[in-house]
């Protein structure tokens, strides 16, 4: 696992609201500088194209920003997949398949043939674009692949260092903030993934992805019933998982913006 070598981190923000993006502005924008480094050619020039003067990393918080307007209000259910626990790939992989009601692994797919789709107009493009390079951060973000009944987490209150949060609010952000260091510095420190890591995640089917989230939000459940009263080993103890979701996330969007183009 990746780990990152510095350890200043800033205090975790409390009584965040339910509301608060996946990853932060911080995660999303690192997902996209991995992503925009591991670009092909023709995907950054066609990214350029629909993006205008935006680079792909602050483009990646528009769909959060968007879905408080009364034309995409429709659009909150596209940040997170709920599914009942205890799940193995064969039956998340059916349930999934079988969601009727609006989630991100519908939008993703919808929004991804929008993009290649060339008789939409530059606009309705640029838009689809935009969902799909937010929509990949949310699902690496395991809290945004979990359960209905506690709202991904935010129902469940937990204690950090003394402090009440809830547990999604913590892995929206407070595992990801660091004292002193830009979205650039981030993804910098941690953008070393080996040529066979990449190929592998890469090769990985949005399934798998999501999957892989579902089965680290599992043990976050699990860990937080046993005790929700987390110490200052719980950040440390947690930044390998944090870590290899945002790399993931990032390398997975370049290859699925180098396939579209």
């Amino acid at each position: 696992m990746l780990l990152v070598k510095k350890c200043a981190f800033l205090l975790v923000l409390l009584a965040l609201p339910f509301s608060l993006r996946a990853w932060g502005v911080q995660g999303h924008r690192v997902v996209g500088k991995i992503a925009e480094n591991h670009l092909s050619d023709n995907a950054r020039k066609q990214v350029a194209l629909l993006l205008g003067t935006q680079r792909l990393p602050l483009a990646t918080t528009w769909a959060d920003e968007a879905r408080y307007s009364p034309e995409y209000s429709f659009t909150a259910p596209w940040h997170f997949i709920n599914t009942p626990s205890g799940m193995s790939f064969e039956q998340y992989n059916t349930a999934i398949n079988a969601m009727t009601e609006p989630n991100a692994y519908q939008a993703l797919q919808q929004n991804l043939k929008d993009l290649k789709d060339l008789t939409k107009t530059r606009e309705q493009r640029q838009v689809a674009l935009k969902f799909v390079i937010h929509i990949i951060g949310d699902v690496h973000q395991p809290m945004h692949v979990s359960r209905a009944e506690d709202k991904g987490g935010n129902a469940i209150t937990v204690k950090y260092q003394g402090k009440d949060t809830n547990l999604h609010s913590l892995w929206d952000s407070g595992l990801i903030e660091y004292e002193g260091m830009t979205y650039s510095e981030l993804a910098a420190l941690l953008d070393h993934a080996s040529s066979a890591q990449v190929k592998q995640w890469q090769k990985d089917a949005v399934p798998t992805w999501l999957f892989e989230s579902y089965t680290i939000s599992q043990q976050l459940y699990a860990e937080t019933a046993l005790n929700p009263d987390f110490d200052y080993k719980y950040v440390p103890a947690h930044l390998p998982s944090v870590e290899d979701r945002l790399v993931q996330a990032g390398i997975r969007l370049a290859g699925v913006l180098n396939a579209a183009f």
